[in-house]
């Protein structure tokens, strides 16, 4: 039951947070969304911005992929992981706040959270530069940047993510990470 409350609780925060942003992410909003008692909650987290760090944690820490990825297959990971802490983590309405710094204190700690993000992120692409499989002297920041940036602009141009977005964008680019002969070889 315990571990059922927990998932209830970031299930219900990140819920919360993607569909009307960060203000509205209070102990009293989780417990009535999730139906977990504010006692409960309490006992796990001391305050709101702890229980938003713990659910934003828990989408924004991926796993590294196993074994050994083809160029491709890495793009494409990181990609999804990229657009998953939006779409999953903070949703459109945070990544608005976000811009606007609307919450501070979320944005303070959002920030701290991507930190982890990105770096995780950061060493795939890193990896797959060191084995050959990507492209050397693609700077892993600005790949993780632009990825996050044309998912913001396919929302805010259409209104919704297209169901091909991810195959679109590792396609994009695909021509700029993967290695091809003409690619410099790691050093």
């Amino acid at each position: 039951m315990a571990a059922d409350s927990g998932e209830r609780i970031v299930r219900s925060t990140l819920e919360l947070l993607r569909t009307r942003g960060p203000a509205s992410v209070t102990i009293e909003a989780v417990a009535a969304h999730s139906g977990v008692a504010r006692t409960t909650i309490y006992r796990r987290y001391k305050n709101r911005d702890e229980m938003l760090t713990a659910a934003l944690r828990d989408v924004g820490t991926p796993t590294a992929p196993a074994g050994d990825l083809s160029g491709e297959d890495r793009l494409r990971w990181v990609v999804r992981q990229a657009a998953a802490m939006v779409v999953d983590g903070i949703g459109f309405g945070g990544m608005a706040a976000l811009i606007t710094d609307a919450d501070p204190a979320f944005t303070e700690l959002f920030r701290k959270v991507l930190v982890e993000h990105r770096a995780r992120l950061s060493a795939v692409l890193t990896e797959g530069a060191e084995s050959g499989t990507l492209a050397a002297g693609v700077d892993p920041e600005t790949l993780i940047d632009a990825i996050a940036g044309v998912l913001v602009a396919e929302r805010a141009r259409t209104g919704a993510v297209a169901d091909d977005w991810e195959g679109r964008v590792v396609a994009m680019f695909a021509p700029i990470a993967l290695v091809t002969r003409s690619s410099p070889e790691p050093e």
